[in-house]
């Protein structure tokens, strides 16, 4: 089943999210649709609280960034078929040359900005079964990981940019709390006027 995504201003993107256990109710059904909605918004990542719930659960698909021609043999392969759940994960380290690269979220459409992030991180984390990882990624890999992971830390790609490239996004950023704005995926905004 395909799931709004929530837009940028819904209270949810700003929390902290929870821990979950194996108990978790629905937890396989709730991945799915995870899935299905993240593919039908043509994202490679998707974390919980971007359908409005603040669990620390996220998902990663980078094979369409495999076709990118300006990527190396290795890169290419590196991300084609990579697709994991991360469940509890936790940031262990971030490490190596800090890199800037073109960003965009689900929850907040047409805005796009370069941001600067470490190229290694390292985690622990649990897959859908609930067993548990300590991982090194780097590269692209890393950068939409480390995207997913702020979410459910109540982070936001649009709070890495300076604070005059905020002062002129902020029209742009009311305007999506509002649903003045075009998509083609299910979304819900927290400040849309009903009956307009």
């Amino acid at each position: 089943m395909i799931l709004p995504i929530v837009a940028y201003g819904d209270p949810v993107l700003r929390k902290e999210s929870e821990a979950i256990g194996k108990d978790y109710e629905g937890l396989d059904t709730l991945i799915s649709n995870m899935w299905e909605t993240m593919y039908n918004a043509n994202g490679v990542g998707l974390a919980a609280p971007q359908i409005g719930l603040a669990i620390r659960l996220f998902l990663v698909d980078t094979s369409p960034f495999a076709d990118d021609e300006e990527l190396t043999e290795g890169e290419r392969k590196q991300l084609d078929g990579f697709k994991k759940v991360f469940i509890n994960a936790h940031m262990l380290e971030e490490t190596g040359t800090s890199w800037a690269f073109n960003e965009g979220c689900l929850s907040i459409p047409d805005i796009r900005e370069d941001i600067t992030r470490k190229d290694t991180i390292t985690l622990r984390y649990m897959d859908e079964a609930f067993n548990e990882y300590k991982e090194t990624f780097d590269g692209l890999l890393a950068r939409v990981i480390q995207h997913e992971y702020d979410h459910i830390q109540g982070v936001l790609f649009t709070d890495k940019v300076s604070s005059l490239k905020k002062r002129l996004l902020k029209g742009k950023l009311a305007n999506i709390s509002k649903g003045k704005i075009e998509v083609d995926y299910k979304m819900r905004f927290p400040l849309l006027k009903k009956g307009r």
